[in-house]
């Protein structure tokens, strides 16, 4: 029901997802296993891409700044990229990359949004209710919500806004850097999608389990693994 296959297909399971009501997800009291999923595409290719291109994609789950298990899957991606419709290019590969980690994590970080989408249901939300998972979405940018940037220290976040609903925040990871767009997704809220960026960001700009998943994937594009 929810890996739709075509473009009406996903913005009717798109409404469908942003009306669900799941019991929040809040972080227990011992160390979380945090995973982190991305997707490579050919290096260089432009414009929106097509059906079948080749993608790389990686997971991995991460506890206390150690990786405890990875995946990598080669595929191809299952459309061209349309804003607000990613989750037909990455979704199936996505999905079957984690499908491969034996170490389920408590919450998944995914390089996508999640509430902040024209139908309130992005990737990170959608991939969140197929793995049945908690979710936040980690982006360079919001995709429809607006916010101010918060202040240039390591840690400042200000709210991101859809409409009236908070739906993630702006987070400057390290100051001097350009802050992220974190999402709220499936099952989380936005002040817990922000706790939980916090809680892995580390020495880049990226928060760490989605900085693995990216360099795994990228060395599996090149041939590096």
């Amino acid at each position: 029901m929810w890996m739709p296959s075509s473009a009406a297909d996903l913005m009717c399971a798109q409404e469908e997802l942003a009306e669900l009501r799941p019991e929040p997800w809040r972080p227990g009291d011992g160390p979380l296993t945090v995973g982190g999923c991305f997707a490579a595409f050919e290096k260089g290719a432009g414009g929106p891409g097509a059906e079948g291109d080749p993608v790389w994609a990686a997971a991995v789950a991460m506890r206390e700044g150690r990786v405890v298990d990875q995946a990598v899957v080669e595929g191809g991606a299952g459309a061209a990229y349309e804003p607000g419709l990613l989750f037909l290019r990455a979704g199936p590969v996505l999905f079957a990359t984690l499908g491969e980690l034996r170490a389920r994590p408590d919450v998944l970080l995914v390089n996508a949004t999640g509430r902040d989408h024209p139908r309130k249901a992005g990737l990170a939300l959608h991939l969140g209710v197929v793995l049945e998972l908690p979710t936040v979405g980690v982006t360079h940018r919001p995709l429809v919500a607006e916010g101010a940037w918060p202040s240039d220290e390591t840690g400042a976040a200000s709210p991101l806004m859809a409409g009236d609903q908070v739906v993630g925040h702006w987070l400057r990871t390290h100051a001097g850097a350009r802050p992220l767009a974190v999402h709220a997704a499936w099952r989380t809220d936005a002040e817990t999608a922000l706790a939980v960026v916090r809680t892995v960001a580390g020495a880049g700009r990226t928060p760490e389990p989605l900085r693995e998943a990216r360099r795994l994937a990228r060395a599996a594009r090149a041939g590096d693994r």
